[in-house]
């Protein structure tokens, strides 16, 4: 039985509202922040081929200042390669159950009956402790994909919350609507005998920000943009808000991303409810979004903060197998996709595509419809209630193949993808040669989440993507295995069984 968080499925700005119940009971900075001027790292996902042409991690301790203090329960061997440095002195014990957390029986229910959980994960066993124990201090997390972050923070958002009181409590941001969504079927789950409300705020049409009501639900999840015309229209209150967390925070807080949404919803709740606690969750942190959301959480929020993260060499995912296949053109890039993956694929669970550009999506899409393959596509440019339907359809297992863009690539669960396949290796949006290891990193977390078995199958063409896989073998440390040949199903049924699939 799985131990870690899971499951279910977002975009930025607009406006929008769906609600539903959702926990637990609880409690509940504005000074000025320094500009500090970041490099550019905007994304490749869905930048079309004509744009294209035109504008072609290290995993370090996040210093501070003060003493640091390494808990003791961190010597548990399980737990060595999970760093934590804690600030001031407040003791922290590991959790080996939930009931250690002091949480609500309400709570525990949903832990158990709901998600299914038997205990804590390695991960939340370290993090839960310093998000529930009073004073409630700021939190940077970096860990693996699929190791139970969603749960971490779902747990802390349902704890600080009064089910008496109807006014926005907990507030979580997240990148796209789909990450958004599948937050909040999440918290459903979890806080399923708690009474707690919550609503979603992301992009939707036809809703007119003057036919929107007050929000009185008690957690809101949502995307920055939408949040942040709620917030100015006065129609989101922060008056009573606990807890803050930014989900995907490196995407959330740099350049290119969302930095200055992020950074006015967090600035003007701060200003309000100066003991917001402030939670940064993400798989990645790269050195400059580091240093930003150290600044950040320090000069805005003048509290302390702990901090949590894997030692680089560990974010590889053990469960994962990861491939490399040489392929002579790109034609022979979708006869490998055709005649190995999607052949083979079908016996081992579901399958995502990644590809960089839209044009790139449509391309595959058309050759593989074309050759008698149902597949679905997903990219930014469609329609919200066509990208919602696809999902869901995916999630539901109607679907088994799904071709798409970085859109999908952070937080996205699904437990029955095995095989993840780069089609496109993924750039770096400012550079035409440096690969974006962090994007790298978040797509194959697609597959084997939560400890299971996985396959990634990176497909390279010609010189420049072996220059590019090179470089992603280097940064991890990690050499990828080579599948002998693109044209014999043998090899890739060796490497399926290598990887626990067949």
């Amino acid at each position: 039985m799985a131990d870690t968080a899971t499951v279910s499925s977002a975009d930025s700005s607009n406006q929008a509202t769906i609600s539903t119940p959702a926990a637990s009971a609880g409690t509940s900075t504005e000074s000025s922040a320094q500009q500090t001027k970041l490099p550019e790292s905007k994304r490749w996902a869905d930048v079309s081929d004509d744009e294209k042409d035109e504008i072609e991690s290290k995993i370090e301790s996040l210093a501070i200042d003060e003493p640091k203090k390494v808990n003791e329960f961190l010597e548990d061997p399980e737990s060595a390669n999970i760093e934590a440095v804690t600030s001031g002195g407040t003791p922290y014990t590991s959790a080996k159950r939930f009931e250690d957390l002091n949480i609500s029986a309400e709570l525990l229910q949903g832990l158990y009956v709901e998600m299914k959980f038997e205990r804590p994960s390695k991960i939340q066993a370290i993090t839960l402790p310093m998000i529930l124990t009073p004073p409630y201090k700021n939190l940077i997390a970096q860990a693996h994909n699929g190791s139970g972050k969603t749960t971490c923070f779902v747990l802390g958002m349902l704890s600080r919350v009064d089910p008496k009181l109807a006014a926005p409590q907990a507030l979580c941001i997240c990148p796209t609507r789909e990450l958004a969504m599948q937050n909040q079927e999440v918290l459903e789950r979890m806080g399923k005998y708690t009474g707690i409300t919550s609503i979603l705020a992301i992009p939707m049409e036809d809703m007119p920000m003057s036919k929107l009501p007050p929000v009185n639900k008690q957690v809101v999840i949502g995307t920055p943009g939408t949040i942040n015309k709620w917030f100015t229209a006065r129609k989101l209150g922060m008056n009573s808000m606990n807890i803050l967390v930014f989900d995907e925070a490196d995407h959330m807080l740099a350049e290119g991303g969302f930095k200055q949404d992020s950074e006015r919803i967090m600035k003007g709740i701060v200003k309000i409810r100066p003991n917001c606690q402030v939670l940064l969750f993400s798989a990645t942190f790269n050195d400059a979004v580091k240093a930003f959301a150290t600044k950040i959480v320090t000069e805005i929020s003048v509290k302390e903060y702990n901090q949590l993260f894997v030692k680089k060499e560990e974010l590889s995912l053990d469960s994962l197998k990861q491939y490399k296949v040489y392929c002579p053109n790109e034609l022979s890039k979708i006869m490998v996709i055709k005649d190995k993956i999607l052949e083979m694929g079908q016996k081992v669970g579901q399958t995502i595509i990644f590809v960089k550009t839209r044009n790139s999506a449509s391309m595959l899409h058309k050759s593989l419809v074309e050759y008698g393959y149902e597949v679905t596509t997903i990219q930014g440019a469609l329609q919200q209630e066509d990208r919602d339907k696809i999902v869901k359809e995916f999630k539901e297992g109607l679907t088994q193949v799904l071709i798409s863009t970085d859109l999908l690539a952070r937080g996205f669960d699904q437990a029955q993808v095995n095989l993840v396949v780069n089609y496109d290796l993924p750039l770096k949006y400012d550079t035409r040669g440096e690969p974006d290891y962090e994007v790298y990193l978040h797509r194959i977390g697609r597959a084997g989440r939560f400890g299971r078995k996985g396959a990634v199958f990176n497909l390279l063409c010609g010189d420049r993507d072996n220059m590019l896989m090179t470089k992603i073998e280097t940064h991890f440390n990690s050499p990828v295995a080579e599948v002998a040949s693109w044209e014999k199903d043998e090899d890739f049924e060796d490497a399926l069984k290598k990887a626990g699939l067949m």
